[in-house]
């Protein structure tokens, strides 16, 4: 079954409805210049209002290791999520004892990384296009078909421009083993939709007939 990462949780009736769908990891955004922003006391509330249930991952575009440890000092992480370079990305998993996974932006198959030494898990997108303020995020796709042969050293999850209308295509073309979502789920920027979550991992974890027929016939 597929992996489904729901990013950007910032309300109450968002995170119970991720809740609610069993999801397999939940993001909270760490980032200011995100519309999904939440500051460490936010994301612990949120957090507190379930024990246990999805996997508790926080998002940092380069941070310092005091910015993380404010976080941690408020509530539990499962994982990082890191907009960095690798040696960084490393670096901060031997200090803060986490799983990292390291979002990268891709647009060829040349861009896809052979090895991850350090890493537990990628998150590959689409580069921000020009004039953009955020490193991800964006609602771009990248071709997701350059990612269907591609040995992949760790765990990886799709990213960008995801949404309920096209998760299944996209995996089927992809061979992603996980998918993340974000704006393909918002009503708003920033606003969760519950409809538009519960279609997106509806379709994401059953994918239509037609994405499966995609997918067998792609050697035709």
């Amino acid at each position: 079954m597929t992996r489904v990462k729901i990013c950007g949780i910032n309300s109450e009736a968002a995170f119970d409805v991720a809740v609610e769908l069993q999801v397999d990891l939940i993001g909270f955004v760490f980032f200011q210049g995100s519309p999904r922003h939440v500051t460490a006391r936010q994301a612990a509330a949120l957090s507190a209002r379930q024990a246990g249930g999805p996997l508790r991952v926080g998002l940092f575009v380069e941070p310092t290791n005091r910015q993380i440890q404010a976080v941690l000092g408020a509530m539990h992480l499962d994982r990082l999520q890191i907009y960095a370079s690798e040696p960084r990305c490393v670096d901060l998993r031997n200090h803060f004892g986490l799983r990292v996974g390291r979002a990268i932006g891709v647009e060829t198959a040349a861009d896809l990384p052979a090895e991850a030494p350090g890493l537990d898990c990628l998150v590959v997108e689409a580069k921000p296009p020009a004039g953009a303020t955020r490193p991800g995020g964006n609602a771009v796709s990248i071709d997701w078909t350059i990612t269907k042969d591609w040995q992949a050293p760790v765990p990886w999850l799709l990213a960008g421009g995801l949404t309920a209308d096209n998760v299944a295509i996209a995996i089927a073309q992809s061979g992603a083993p996980g998918v993340d979502v974000s704006s393909g789920v918002e009503s708003l920027p920033g606003v969760k939709s519950p409809a538009l979550m519960r279609r997106f991992v509806a379709n994401a974890r059953q994918p239509s007939v037609f994405s499966r027929q995609l997918s067998e016939g792609s050697d035709d």
